[in-house]
């Protein structure tokens, strides 16, 4: 039983991060339908960002790493913006292929221009916090662990309230729900989306340093696995639902810890997309998600 709250722990580091990643993909689907390929290299860039940061920022301590974790948040939110602005905004309203297809090219240029830039070998990413072993019971977890879950928690709670409780955040519900109506009502659609851009790429850049801080090597591809399982877990728990996004990752990760500390680890990467394809089957819309009718 001991062993299996410990990998309960696990799972809800590493979900959590998904949850970052996750609700980045599910708020741009729920803006302009469609899936931001870019979206997991955004989350590399938010690891290396962090890394030269903390290079340049007495690290080691809580407040040297929030100014890291800050400091890769800022500027991925610039780079999601910009990706909005250059390489999607000019192909709104053009047919869904085109965009799809931007997207899997932003997502190479992001890893072979890091790759360029940096080079392909793996580096080790700095303790940006400080570390030790606690010891709750007969269970032992990293204060990394912590961390993570507890910035995490913070991020969902002011992105839950920057959703539901603020100007902006009804804006992008009612884009969500209503394009061509929300122009109508005086909101800027161009703001509103590239804002989104900002939000979701902003929580991208902080789950690539709370990545890196519990998996410290870093390299160009490090996005691909965490971003394909945090686009399995958003149509898991819903695509285009916040919540929903969320308990997915959750339940992504618990499940690929638990796999992980058994007999069948060499199958745990494939538990995403096991999960995927039964929820394919026995509930398309996801668990959080609704049946929509769709005009022909």
């Amino acid at each position: 039983m001991t062993e299996f709250f410990q990998q309960l722990i696990n799972g809800l580091s590493l979900g959590a991060i998904y949850a970052l990643l996750a609700l980045g993909y599910t708020m741009v689907y729920g803006i302009l339908r469609f899936i931001n390929f870019a979206h997991a290299d955004v989350f590399m860039v938010g690891s290396f960002v962090g890394y030269y940061a903390a290079r340049h920022i007495p690290a080691g301590t809580i407040w040297g790493g929030l100014i890291v974790l800050l400091v890769a948040m800022i500027a991925c939110a610039v780079l999601g913006m910009a990706i909005e602005r250059f390489a999607y905004r000019p192909l709104r309203g053009a047919p869904t292929l085109n965009v799809l297809i931007t997207a899997i090219g932003m997502s190479l240029l992001l890893e072979y221009g890091v790759q360029l830039l940096f080079g392909s070998t793996p580096r080790n990413f700095p303790a940006v916090f400080p570390s030790s072993q606690v010891q709750l019971g007969d269970l032992t977890v990293s204060s990394n662990q912590l961390i993570v879950i507890g910035v995490a928690a913070v991020l969902l709670g002011g992105l839950q309230r920057i959703v539901f409780h603020t100007r902006l955040g009804a804006a992008m519900r009612a884009v969500s729900l209503n394009p061509r109506a929300a122009q109508l009502v005086g909101i800027n659609l161009n703001t509103v989306i590239a804002f989104t851009f900002a939000l979701g790429s902003a929580l991208a850049g902080a789950g690539g340093v709370l990545y890196a801080l519990n998996y410290p090597s870093i390299d160009p591809f490090m996005g691909v696995m965490p971003g394909l399982k945090a686009f399995v877990a958003a149509i898991l728990g819903g695509i285009g639902n916040l919540p929903g996004a969320a308990l997915g990752a959750l339940i992504l990760g618990g499940a690929e810890t638990v796999v992980g500390g058994s007999a069948y680890s060499t199958y745990k990467d494939a538990i995403a997309f096991g999960l995927l394809i039964v929820i394919m089957l026995f509930r398309p819309a996801g668990l959080l998600g609704r049946f929509t009718a769709e005009k022909v």
